[in-house]
């Protein structure tokens, strides 16, 4: 492991081995390439047959004003030489790196739903912007920019920026992916580290919920629904519609009066997809009340009717709740339903993941213990439920209040 420094006209270069690295040679023009990422069929110069190998490898770096400058970068070299953190000059962009290399190596370790919004957040902001970006040349001042770009007109449809949640989620794409590229090699360091992403403004925005009078004025408009028992479900235990979707018969339990959620019902990339809770605590079960259990049964009861009417044309999928031939009910459909059911009901317009909210938002300030809220709404975490639904704690707290007084009095 040496290194020299000499004077190339008016500046100065360095000049260090760094060892043996892999490398392919050309059997026509005898050109040496070498192995960044994965070995090349044929010679890119003459089109001839290459052979794998092994050569020694020099560093290379000139520019520098001073003899000093170039010695003390020189050293650097080595020292990182010498302590395995050397990394070999690439000519890899941002580009290639996220499409060839990470996305793919990282499809098997996430859900689909995730490795989905991690390609969409790379092809539609980060690319485009700074895609031809050379990896080793990215640098924090350059994803600065990209994130106030994004912030100012970053939206693919229509004008106007990107919310600072938006973009804070670009910004854990690069992130992930860059601290990827540091431990296979590419990066010595993360540019990511050193840039600085916008803050968020350290509370959760108030979700659009109904009250109580509201949730009921939905329920009592639908009594007579085919899906009366998806609304009444969703209103009262708070699950997402694509854990509700993604019911079969056997996670009810009719004498014990629980529902066990066990996978969702979602669309990723246009298909629809069964897939796991997202985290541990998202697998959970949930105790019904009598009601809702009443309205699953007549549910279980009318639709055992229509499979007798459908009879060799009805599809036998397993679900809860499916559209009249057995079939599985699109998530987009469902949510559709629900925006019209809201008119017809002269309510303020909410989406359909606000039921959730509404249920959390009531339970919470009802002074239900914000554990069992958690628990109920497959949280990772009680804090995540308190940092949430903070807005609601108050009016829980003065109710709780008043309810300890009383006891006393």
């Amino acid at each position: 492991m040496r290194g020299h420094i000499r004077k190339r006209s008016s500046s100065w270069e360095y000049i260090v081995d760094v060892g043996m690295a892999a490398a392919q040679r050309c059997t026509g023009c005898n050109r040496r390439l070498w192995i960044e990422r994965k070995p090349l069929n044929e010679c890119p110069r003459c089109g001839g047959e290459l052979f794998e190998t092994e050569e020694r490898r020099r560093a290379i770096k000139g520019g520098f004003a001073t003899q000093k400058e170039c010695a003390a970068a020189m050293t650097k070299v080595l020292s990182a030489v010498e302590e395995s953190r050397f990394v070999a000059p690439s000519t890899l962009n941002l580009r290639d790196y996220l499409r060839k290399e990470w996305l793919p190596a990282i499809k098997a370790t996430v859900r689909p739903a995730t490795f989905s919004s991690y390609t969409m957040l790379a092809e539609q902001h980060i690319v485009p912007s700074l895609g031809s970006t050379k990896l080793q040349r990215l640098t924090p001042a350059a994803i600065n920019a990209l994130y106030g770009r994004l912030l100012e007109s970053g939206r693919v449809k229509g004008e106007g920026g990107l919310s600072v949640s938006s973009v804070r989620r670009v910004h854990a794409v690069l992130h992930r992916a860059l601290r990827d590229a540091v431990r296979w090699g590419y990066l010595q360091a993360s540019p990511v580290d050193g840039a600085d992403p916008p803050k968020q403004n350290g509370t959760h925005a108030e979700r659009p919920v109904w009250n109580r009078e509201q949730l009921l004025a939905f329920l009592d408009s639908l009594a007579d629904d085919r899906l009366f028992a998806l609304w009444r479900l969703l209103a009262m235990t708070g699950a997402r519609r694509g854990e509700a979707l993604g019911l079969r018969w056997e996670d009810l339990d009719m004498e014990a009066g629980t529902i066990t959620i066990r996978r969702s019902l979602g669309v990723i990339d246009g298909e629809i997809l069964l897939s796991d809770p997202k985290t541990k605590r998202g697998m959970r079960t949930i105790a019904l009340d009598a009601l809702t259990l009443e309205a699953l049964k007549a549910h279980a009861a009318r639709q055992a009717d229509e499979r007798q009417e459908w009879d060799d044309a009805w599809v036998d999928s397993g679900y809860i709740f499916t559209r009249e031939d057995g079939s599985s009910l699109h998530p987009y459909a469902v949510s559709a339903t629900f925006r019209r059911h809201t008119r017809a009901a002269a309510l303020p317009e909410i989406p359909l993941h606000s039921l959730r909210h509404s249920y959390a938002t009531l339970a919470i300030s009802s002074g239900v213990n914000p554990r069992i809220v958690s628990a109920r709404l497959g949280h990772s975490t009680v804090a995540l439920t308190l940092d949430v639904y903070s807005h609601v704690l108050p009016q829980a707290d003065a109710e709780a209040a008043s309810q300890i007084a009383a006891l006393l009095e």
